[in-house]
Order: C-alpha cells, then sequence, then structure tokens
C-alpha cells in the first residue's frame, strides 16, 4: 500500500490546529521535534492528568486528506492541520490499516501505528457540529472514529510534503485499530 505526504505541522503550544511547516524532522522514541505532544510519556494534557507516567503512543498524528472532501460534503471546510494532525496524508487507508503497521514516509522515517485518534469536543469548538462528522456508528451501532490514526516514531527523519508513504503490515493475526 502506498500513498503521499500532504502537508506537515506541528506546534510548540497547546494549540488545537498547527500551522503548516516546509518540513518536521521525526525523532525515535519521541515524536516531532519541537511539537507540544513529543515524548516518551503522554503529552496530551487529558491522559497527563490521569496518569503522567502512561507511554506516549500519540507521538505522531496522522490524517487522511480524503477525509476533508468527506466533511466538505456536510458543509465544513477543513484544511491540513487544522485538526491538529502532524502529517496529512493521501491515498492511504489509514484507518483500515491494522494496529503495529509500519509506514515508511520519505527517505528515513518510520512510525508505527498504535491506534485510532479518539476525537474530542474540542472538535465542535473548532466548527460546531464537525464532531459528529468525525465519530459516528456503523449499521450494527458501533462506533466509527475517523479522525485519524496515532503513532510512534520507530526511525527518525525529515518529512515533507510530496513524500512517498508505504505501509508494511505486521505479520498476522491483525488486530484491528482501536482508540489511544
Amino acid at each position: 500500500m502506498r500513498g503521499s505526504v500532504v502537508a506537515v505541522s506541528s506546534s510548540g503550544e497547546y494549540t488545537f490546529t498547527k500551522p503548516n511547516r516546509g518540513g518536521i524532522r521525526l525523532i525515535a522514541g519521541l515524536g516531532v521535534e519541537g511539537d507540544v505532544h513529543s515524548g516518551v510519556t503522554v503529552k496530551h494534557r487529558s491522559r497527563v492528568a490521569k496518569d503522567p507516567t502512561q507511554a506516549n503512543l500519540r507521538q505522531v498524528h496522522l490524517i487522511h486528506e480524503e477525509l476533508f472532501a468527506e466533511v466538505a460534503d456536510a458543509g465544513f471546510t477543513v484544511a491540513p492541520g487544522q485538526l491538529g494532525e502532524n502529517i496529512t496524508t493521501s491515498g492511504l487507508d489509514l484507518l483500515g490499516l491494522p494496529a503495529g503497521t509500519l509506514l515508511h514516509i520519505g527517505d528515513t522515517a518510520v512510525v508505527e501505528v498504535t491506534g485510532l485518534r479518539n476525537p474530542c469536543r474540542q472538535i465542535d469548538d473548532f466548527q460546531h457540529g464537525l464532531l459528529k462528522q468525525v465519530v459516528g456508528h456503523d449499521d450494527e451501532g458501533n462506533v466509527v472514529r475517523k479522525a485519524g490514526v496515532m503513532s510512534v516514531v520507530r526511525e527518525g527523519g525529515t518529512v515533507h510534503p510530496g513524500d512517498p508513504i508505504t505501509a508494511h503490515l505486521p505479520a498476522t493475526p491483525h488486530l484491528p485499530l482501536a482508540p489511544v
């Protein structure tokens, strides 16, 4: 499976949206250099409040650009970085990947997909009603989360818009993604 990087974003402050950059540097075991969510232990405020010693399984957030087109059909305008992601992708079914998938990005960077982003009410603070577009239910009543995937950095490197992404699936049996 192949895709590409549409945009890269980072912020050194706790802000919902992240400004686009010309490139971001991924650091093995930490995340995006200079990003507020970089670190070995959790950095998301709600998780720090529960247990600040938890491993940070949310070092790098990826969202598929195709989501923006989907929510646009419902009247919402979302651009890369506005939902807080670090890497906006195209052409890769992020939500369909199993846990443990390795994403080779650009020349050297490798991230391991750890799970789904669990969208929060801040999405509605950004654009009222958007949360219902990125969290819904399937025909059987199961919660469906569409706001991207979380990952940890296994091999560092610099990532730029236009870089290729290649997905390497883990050994079977594949484990479905769950919120992290």
